[in-house]
């Protein structure tokens, strides 16, 4: 909301001061067409050039998250940190071999199924069943594992950051673009050197209508868009890292609570969770737990 809000109030502040100091919109309309053409076109086109497919496709599919924000909410990181926890329970309880009837089917376990936003994530299903998987054939060397679940991290980002950043290398080119279609209008103006002072001034004109556009478009659009897409997909990636914590931590020793309270401690500030808020959900947890093992 806070991203269209902000959107529209480039547009509003641009169209104000240029009406107050009395410029007229007419050139900039009649020209824009024909200017957005010669900019926006070729801008793709290097979108396309300079990227694989899958990285277009992502582009395009990441102005979503621009407008809806992050994909984790506040429950989902208090809901990963309980579920973490009971997977911690059970290899304390009952032993590694005892996750196999989670970890190989999640779709039919009873714990993911608790929380079916985690569950609904593959992403996030398949690092989790992947680790735990590793661990019960007794891939159980903390520094390993921890080296093993950064290298994946480290992939997913890398591929997850090349859509922000070719969409903001396509916002560094519009300047540029938007200079060629001014150059092209001047080219048009000089062909016509003989017309009257009015026709020249408003063909002119035009012609820095694509300098205007290339500026605007590159710093008031693309860019930010750009930057905002970043902080989405890191924010996102930020779950993962929480996991990897809570796992190393684990298999360093430490006790299911307190693995779980390392966790906590890298939920962003705004969903963090306190530690009375923690300690409760997860004395709750474990209750439901063994509530419906007796059952």
């Amino acid at each position: 909301m806070w991203q269209l809000i902000g959107l529209v109030g480039v547009f509003v502040a641009i169209g104000v001061g240029y009406t107050i100091a009395g410029g007229s919109f007419g050139v900039i309309i009649e020209a824009a067409g024909p200017e957005l053409l010669v900019i926006l076109g070729p801008g793709l086109m290097t979108l396309l050039i300079s990227n694989e497919l899958g990285t277009v496709k992502s582009v395009f599919g990441g102005f979503k998250k621009v407008v809806g924000g992050p994909h984790w909410r506040s429950t989902d990181y208090s809901d990963a940190l309980c579920l973490l926890f009971l997977l911690f329970r059970i290899v304390r309880q009952e032993g590694n071999v005892a996750l196999e009837r989670h970890i190989e089917d999640p779709a039919t376990s009873a714990i993911f199924g608790r929380y079916p936003r985690l569950a609904a994530d593959k992403h996030f299903v398949s690092f989790v069943a992947d680790v735990f998987r590793a661990i019960t054939l007794n891939f159980t060397d903390p520094y390993k594992v921890d080296e093993m679940m950064e290298t994946e991290i480290d992939k997913w980002h890398e591929e997850e950051m090349r859509a922000p950043k070719a969409l903001s290398t396509m916002a560094d080119a519009l300047p540029a673009l938007g200079i060629v279609a001014a150059v092209l209008g001047v080219i048009k103006a000089m062909g016509a050197i003989n017309e009257s002072p009015d026709i020249l001034g408003h063909m002119i004109g035009s012609a820095l209508v694509g300098t205007l556009l290339g500026v605007f478009l590159s710093y008031g659009l693309f860019g930010p868009i750009a930057t905002r897409m970043k902080g989405v997909l890191e924010e996102d990636g930020v779950m993962l890292g929480i996991v990897r914590q809570m796992i190393t931590s684990h298999l360093e020793g430490l006790g299911p609570q307190l693995a779980v309270e390392v966790g906590r401690k890298s939920v962003p500030s705004r969903y963090q969770p306190s530690f009375d808020e923690l300690d409760k959900l997860l004395t709750e947890t474990a209750r439901s737990s063994r509530a419906r093992v007796e059952a």
